[in-house]
């Protein structure tokens, strides 16, 4: 039976028809690769850290089943952040915002309105400086004078600028005798030659006498601060053109950080054209959702970056920072692992040290003896060095084999040479050998890593009790191979 569907109907089924089977199509290209704490997380999303974390060069290498755990722990940690609200923090958006704006920002100009902006600072430059009398080339030949200069030397370079002068107004070469007498190394290497100058650049005297010579013209001797010059004005003219400074400009655009700038006034435009309460944070919000929608890697980066400040905060509270307060925990981590933290040889607990006078030998040893190792330091800087008068030059530490010479000398009884010292003659050490650590200190770097690593697993355990967390294993069979 044949059914007639009035014509709008008809583009109602149509409109519905597209509509989901464009989006089932959709989801199909990019399924649900698994779902954390009622949260979808999208294959694109698996693959890209997946991905970026397998590259060539990554020692760590994962399959794409080792790397799944990986991944929910790290999603399962950001979860418990925003849950702890470490996303609402002050501190942490500022710092989010501003990457992402990072990101965002230069899609706001382009090529044009650089352009347009080293068009702007050109034409700026450009009447400041046609407008001061132009620009100037000058070359000169230089003998330095200085104020302190007594009166006969000030005489003498008079005599001898005068001297040159006559020369170049017989015919003598400028270029040769400004190579040859000016005491401007740095022009006379050049003949003299100065670069192109403008007002404000050089010495005021220099700069009346050289701007009133007309091309081609010499000056007579004139003094400035630094001495007697002779002038020669090789050129001038009014500001360069435009392409033979464009390349310049634009650089001094990109080290000076002008893009900002003109990203800001680029802002500041928009809003005002928007006239409708719209700010420049609403404008850089609606920017990065439309990048992200066109630009997946995009999208992932700045997700990756804002997961990234919740996961390092959540992860400094419950693993990093706990255990380097827990002072009991590390204790009894140590005391029931000790086992674990050998030597592969014999270790020297102690000090070597440096004195004046061979009293303080003995002195420096009874100011520790019965103290605590990590209390030796304040106690000797307190006893020999609290004055104006260092009495004594301390190394302390567990020392290996191999790492100071007086020890070596010392305790471990290798024919070493000690440079002696002159300030402080006498060599001495105190402490003890130790086969193995004796307390968590010793170590302390490598317990504090293992219990770090130790609360993580509990942790994460406990974060896996918390959040329901599904795979969808057919889909995780499927990345990088769609």
């Amino acid at each position: 039976m044949k059914v007639n569907i009035p014509t709008a109907a008809k583009a109602v089924l149509l409109f519905f028809f597209f509509h989901f089977s464009f989006s089932g199509a959709r989801a199909q290209s990019d399924p649900v690769i698994m779902t954390v704490n009622g949260h979808d997380v999208p294959r694109s999303e698996f693959e890209y850290s997946f991905n970026k974390n397998n590259t060539e060069g990554v020692i760590d290498k994962k399959n794409v089943e080792e790397y799944v755990d990986l991944f929910v722990n790290y999603k399962l940690k950001v979860e418990a952040a925003k849950d702890a609200r470490l996303d609402t923090m002050k501190s942490f958006k500022e710092e989010f915002t501003s990457y992402r704006d990072q990101q965002i920002r230069p899609a706001f100009i382009n090529d044009d309105d650089v352009e347009a902006e080293a068009q702007r600072i050109y034409n700026e430059t450009k009447q400041r400086i046609d407008s001061a009398g132009g620009m100037i080339k000058p070359a000169h030949i230089l003998l330095l004078v200085r104020q302190s200069d007594d009166k006969t030397k000030q005489e003498t370079a008079k005599q001898r600028i005068d001297s040159i002068y006559q020369a170049l107004r017989t015919g003598a070469d400028f270029t040769e005798l400004a190579t040859r007498l000016s005491e401007d190394k740095g022009s006379a290497r050049n003949g003299g030659d100065l670069p192109w100058l403008t007002k404000g650049q050089t010495l005021p005297e220099f700069e009346n006498a050289a701007f009133a010579l007309d091309k081609g013209e010499m000056s007579e001797p004139i003094l400035s601060a630094a001495g007697y010059h002779i002038i020669l004005m090789k050129d001038k003219g009014n500001f360069f053109p435009y392409d033979s400074v464009r390349t310049d400009i634009h650089r001094f655009i990109d080290q000076r950080g002008l893009r900002e700038k003109i990203i800001d006034d680029k802002l500041a435009t928009l809003v005002k054209e928007a006239d409708n309460g719209t700010t420049a944070e609403q404008l850089l919000d609606k920017k990065a959702d439309e990048m992200a929608a066109e630009d997946i890697e995009l999208k992932y980066l700045i997700q990756e970056y804002h997961d990234g400040l919740l996961l390092y905060e959540i992860s400094n509270e419950h693993v990093w920072k706990k255990a380097e307060q827990d002072a009991e925990g590390l204790e009894r981590y140590f005391k029931k692992n000790k086992k674990k933290y050998v030597w592969d040889e014999p270790r020297f607990k102690g000090m070597a040290y440096h004195v004046k006078d061979q009293a303080d030998v003995k002195a420096v040893q009874q100011a520790v003896k019965g103290l605590p190792f990590k209390k030796w330091a304040e106690k000797l800087r307190s006893t020999f060095n609290n004055d104006s008068i260092l009495r004594i030059r301390v190394e302390k530490g567990i020392f290996r084999c191999g790492d100071n010479a007086l020890v070596d000398r010392e305790v471990f009884k290798k024919d070493t040479t000690v440079t002696p010292t002159k300030d402080y003659p006498i060599d001495a050490t105190f402490g003890k050998l130790l086969k193995a650590p004796e307390e968590c200190d010793d170590v302390r770097g490598l317990v504090l890593a293992d219990y770090q690593e130790q609360l993580e697993r509990e942790w994460v355990a406990e974060l896996r009790k918390r959040y329901a967390v599904s795979v969808d294993e057919e889909v995780l069979k499927t990345v990088n191979q769609h």
